[in-house]
């Protein structure tokens, strides 16, 4: 009932949402695990409850080890120096989720013909940046153990289009995420390392909720697009986590896994 007994795992991004559900997961399923994130108290500001003062807490309550981690993960230093902390405090790392990033700049400007250059900059820097600078640094601690698991977080987006041809920047530094996880698996099966992508549609987070009014998103035209009818739950995407990190996928790497309830299947 616990296969990740002995391992350890780190979330990024994992103070909130999806990010603490994979966390969450990854405890219950026998791993030690730390988060990093750029506000560890980062669920208060959306009103999600939690079962302890913080992730890291609720962790230590399933009785593994744990660690928070606060930094800006979009700058190279930062995502280094958390990835080798966590490395230090629990002797080896065999799990990097890459959760964090998001669409975090203004909607009405996301448009791929007038996404002004900052907002595209710092929409690849949180999302794709950050990615491959914690996959850097993560990668040579597996090589020595003699494997290890990635899974980088995609988006329906980076695979799809989305409604309007809104959000355009954000897609498509998730279009690279899926793809530069391509080649980590090419360049790292040799080494007993597997990496993969998990790619969500729209998921019902506490942010996601809040933002319903505000950006449009998760409105009844858009759930009629959806072939299983409802948006997906945070438990939905770490049922699919739990498929990459364990055995149960341990001939899959290099594949992009929809999350989306059929999403992809009806493009805007």
């Amino acid at each position: 009932m616990t296969p990740l007994s002995g391992k350890t795992a780190l979330v990024t991004g994992g103070a909130r949402g999806l990010g603490r559900a994979y966390a969450l997961r990854l405890a219950r399923l026998g791993a030690d695990v730390a988060i990093v994130d750029l506000d560890l108290n980062g669920a208060a500001h959306y009103g999600e409850v939690l079962g302890a003062e913080s992730v890291p807490a609720e962790i230590k309550a399933l009785g593994r080890r744990s660690l928070g981690v606060q930094a800006d993960l979009a700058k190279h230093d930062s995502a280094t120096a958390a990835v080798q902390r966590v490395i230090e405090h629990f002797g080896r790392l065999d799990i990097l989720v890459n959760n964090a990033g998001g669409a975090i700049t203004p909607a009405e400007r996301s448009r791929a013909s007038e996404s002004p250059e900052a907002d595209t900059r710092l929409l690849f820097d949180v999302n794709f940046m950050s990615m491959q600078f914690c996959c850097q640094a993560a990668v040579p601690a597996m090589k020595r153990q003699g494997g290890g698991v990635l899974v980088n977080i995609a988006s329906q987006s980076g695979v799809s289009t989305y409604k309007q041809g809104l959000i355009a920047a954000y897609a498509a530094s998730k279009a690279a995420v899926a793809h530069y996880t391509r080649y980590l698996a090419c360049e790292l099966g040799p080494h007993g390392i597997r990496a993969n992508c998990l790619s969500p549609g729209v998921m019902m987070t506490a942010r996601v909720a809040q933002a319903v009014a505000q950006r449009g998103i998760g409105s009844a035209e858009e759930l009629a697009q959806i072939p299983l009818r409802r948006f997906g739950e945070v438990e939905d995407c770490a049922g699919v986590l739990e498929f990459l990190v364990t055995d149960l996928s341990r001939y899959v790497t290099g594949q992009v896994i929809s999350v989306c309830g059929g999403a992809v299947l009806t493009p805007n």
